[in-house]
């Protein structure tokens, strides 16, 4: 290998002269630096006494002689340093012809040294002329001084063409005016900057590329700045698939966030606009977004579409052929039908070769010409072997057009968005079908009532939960009253709500047997843990158990409420001057556990109260974790100033409480004002046990009609209160109460001190008796026996005129 030494830079060569002797004569350079001997200490010294003690002195000889034949020497020599160590030296030597005969002049490096030099040169070499990386070398004006082949085909400019110039010279704009500004920073400062931009590459059309570029400032062993030098790689595939990585990840995030089916088709067109195309379509089957149900496999011609929703790179998307909303069908020759009728993606790099699809759709054809589509993607939305709509995809101002890569991500992209289509469309027939299950089975008709002007609210969960089981029933009851109750049954969803149906349809049975509140909660205690007991329904919650209820009954003669709870929240009272207050109650265990007691409460109300009777949900707010407490101060004080209409103020609690499209539980609100019967409308007579007073009572009743202008019923109430005043004398206890009521209809009541209650049967004709109850049954529109703790009420309405 022939070694420059002679090229080297003065700081790392020594120099020396020796006469024909081999005596030094001259030393200089860094030849002290190299050896640690000053020019005093070895002039006049020979040449060999500076080897090292085993080096080849007669090599030394040899090559003093070939000094004297005119030849130069090169080669290598182990040389002693000062301080006694050997040192490596490469040396070459030329002879020199003087007036005294011929020397020699020699310059001499660590050995060490030049094979760094010579590797560094063959690596910057090999990198010029072999790196496939972009390699350009700027002298301190950033002209170009030396450029690459790789360099020459980035630029498509000749190497000839650019050296010497500056790259604002070769390409005039802002983007070759910032790389110069960077250069020159670097060259500046010296600290190196990478740094991306985007380029056009002539080879391929002028199609915008991605370049990585890396510079950093060129100093020679003096410290002298020579200029700047720039590594430049093409990063555009790289950074596409890190984008599609991105991509991808975003899709699972920002996809399905909601339970809707036209706002996930929204995500997908959002999260794919403008990062993978410059448009997007996303139609649906018609019936996808009400919940239907599709067969697996492929979708035939003729199937009419929904457009639920778009995307662009342009405002309005001026290039829509069919807006949201619209009803789209595709002729079979569109790649749109054949997605949908094999379930395949399609992928057209460029329309050539499509005449047939613009033939068919020339509507849609003529508008994307219009925009310059040059590239398409059409890519079924498929969930579980099922078709549930298209999505396709175009560019025109992205140069470059889709590839088998951008397909495959395209086909992730919506094929999780089907599966969350999907999901909102199975999401959407349960909802559907629990909401309707719930209208018919706790449908609520509010009833003409003399106790009490009612008035209720009940909001199904707004959130992707799912519908609960919040339930609540308003009862008439015999001798005027009303029967309030309020209940929810854990779980979400058609078991829930069939659960609740089955809850509320017992406490109406249950209620018209006139129990007492804690009575009847009992036997509904008793159906949830017998229902539980005969639970088998794989995958259903256990029916009803750890359910809650309030059961309130309100008497507006006596002004008496009466409430029962079962781990349900207290009601609220608000009092005719709007103080409003919950009522403290002992609080029973939750239905279903089965054997555990319920407590009564009484409470008086005045004439006008409003008793407020709800479920957690309405306290819960949005996230349906809201605190109870300040729900419920948010609920008295949305109460201390009822409108008259209680339907208006159940829509301002209902605002107040909750935003408009509900929380994330059931809500229901019951309200009632109170009224009183007072004694204008309730007459009493307390009857001696003597078969005589029957006409007595006869005439009692006649009269009293008479006073409240009901002489129409007179026939019929006579007849009613004489049969049940001759039964009670005939089989019943002293004493006997008449008790007439004139409420929405008239009440007729016969009490008594016994607990036998009678029924009603079949008369033979040859019977003389046993025809009184079933003649009260067909002239009455009610009839009944309510036991009280003092014996029984043997009740009959009649209806008023």
């Amino acid at each position: 290998m022939e070694h420059h030494a002679a090229h080297l830079p003065d700081r790392f060569a020594g120099t020396a002269a020796m006469n024909r002797c081999g005596v030094i004569t001259a030393w200089g350079g860094s030849a002290p630096e190299l050896l640690g001997y000053d020019a005093d200490a070895v002039i006049g010294l020979p040449a060999v006494e500076l080897l090292a003690a085993g080096a080849d002195r007669p090599r030394a000889a040899a090559a003093v002689r070939n000094c004297r034949t005119g030849e130069s020497v090169r080669g290598e020599l182990t040389a002693r340093h000062r301080d006694g160590r050997d040192v490596d030296l490469l040396v070459r030597a030329w002879p020199i012809v003087t007036e005294s005969g011929s020397d020699w002049f020699a310059i001499f490096v660590r050995a060490a040294e030049m094979r760094r030099w010579d590797t560094d040169r063959a690596v910057v070499g090999g990198l010029f002329e072999q790196a496939p990386v972009g390699l350009a070398v700027y002298d301190p004006q950033l002209r170009f001084l030396r450029i690459n082949d790789a360099l020459q085909e980035i630029h498509g400019i000749p190497r000839e063409d650019a050296l010497g110039r500056r790259l604002s010279e070769l390409f005039p704009g802002p983007e070759a005016d910032r790389m110069e500004a960077r250069l020159r920073r670097v060259l500046e400062t010296g600290e190196p900057v990478t740094q991306e931009h985007r380029a056009p590459m002539p080879a391929l059309q002028g199609w915008k590329r991605e370049w990585s570029s890396t510079s950093f400032r060129l100093v020679n062993p003096g410290d002298t700045v020579l200029g700047v030098a720039s590594a430049i790689v093409e990063v555009t595939e790289r950074n596409r698939a890190r984008d599609r990585l991105v991509l991808l990840n975003d899709a699972s995030t920002e996809i399905g966030t909601t339970l809707d089916v036209t706002r996930t088709a929204v995500e997908l067109a959002a999260v794919a606009v403008p990062r993978l195309a410059d448009f997007i379509a996303v139609d649906l089957l018609q019936g996808i977004a009400l919940g239907e149900e599709y067969v697996p496999g492929p979708v035939g011609g003729g199937a009419v579409l929904h457009r639920a929703a778009i995307r662009s790179v342009h405002e309005n998307a001026p290039e829509a052929s069919y807006l949201p909303g619209a009803l789209i069908t595709f002729h079979p020759a569109t790649p749109q039908a054949h997605a949908m009728a094999t379930g395949e993606a399609v992928l057209l790099p460029t329309l050539e070769g499509s005449e047939d699809w613009v033939a068919h759709d020339r509507h849609r054809a003529g508008k994307m010409a219009t925009a310059g589509v040059h590239s398409v993607m059409v890519v079924p939305l498929r969930a579980r072997d099922v078709t549930l709509g298209v999505a396709h995809f175009y560019r025109w101002q992205r140069p470059d057009p889709f590839d088998a890569d951008d397909l495959t991500v395209a086909g992730e992209v919506v094929a999780r968005a089907a599966v969350c289509v999907d999901n909102a469309r199975r999401y959407t027939r349960e909802r559907d079908a629990a909401l309707t299950l719930q209208r018919r089975l706790l449908q609520v008709t509010t009833p003409q009532l003399s106790a009490a002007t009612t008035a209720h609210r009940n909001l199904p969960a707004g959130g992707r939960t799912g519908v609960a089981g919040d339930w609540f029933d308003i009862i008439p009851l015999s001798g005027a009253r009303v029967g309030l109750i309020v209940g929810d049954v854990p779980g979400r969803g058609i078991h829930a709500v069939a659960e609740a149906g089955r809850l509320r349809t017992a406490v109406r049975a249950l209620a018209q047997q006139d129990l007492s509140p804690d009575e009847l909660l009992i036997q509904l205690d008793g159906i949830v843990s017998q229902a539980a007991e005969g639970e088998d329904t794989p995958g259903a919650p256990t029916a009803g158990i750890g359910g809650s209820c309030l059961y309130a009954v309100y008497d507006p003669v006596s002004q008496r409420c009466t409430l029962a709870c079962a781990a349900h929240l207290p009601p609220l009272i608000v009092e005719p001057s709007g103080r409003g207050r919950l009522l403290d109650l002992p609080s029973g265990p939750p239905l279903g556990l089965g054997g555990m007691p319920f407590q009564t409460t009484d409470v008086e109300l005045a004439e006008g109260s409003i008793l407020a009777l709800y479920t957690d949900g309405l306290l819960r707010g949005t996230s349906g974790r809201g605190d109870i407490d300040a729900g419920l101060d948010r609920l008295r004080r949305a109460l201390t100033r009822p409108d008259s209409d209680l339907s208006h103020t159940c829509d301002t609690v209902l605002h107040t409480m909750l935003p408009a499209h509900g929380g994330a539980d059931d809500a229901v609100l019951l309200l009632a004002r109170t009224h009183t019967l007072g004694p204008d409308r309730v007459a009493t007579w307390d009857l001696p046990l003597d078969p005589a007073i029957v006409g007595q009572a006869r005439s009692l009743t006649t009269g009293q009609l008479t006073a409240w202008e009901l002489d129409e019923l007179a026939f019929t109430a006579e007849l009613v209160v004489s049969e049940l005043v001759t039964n009670a004398i005939r089989y019943a206890r002293a004493p006997i109460q008449l008790r007439l009521i004139r409420s929405t209809s008239l009440i007729c009541e016969v009490s008594d001190a016994s607990s036998t209650s009678p029924h009603m049967r079949q008369a033979a004709d040859t019977d003389e008796s046993g025809r009184g109850l079933f003649m009260i049954a067909q002239m009455a529109e009610r009839w009944g026996t309510r036991h009280t703790l003092a014996g029984k009420t043997i009740w009959a309405e009649c209806a008023a005129p």
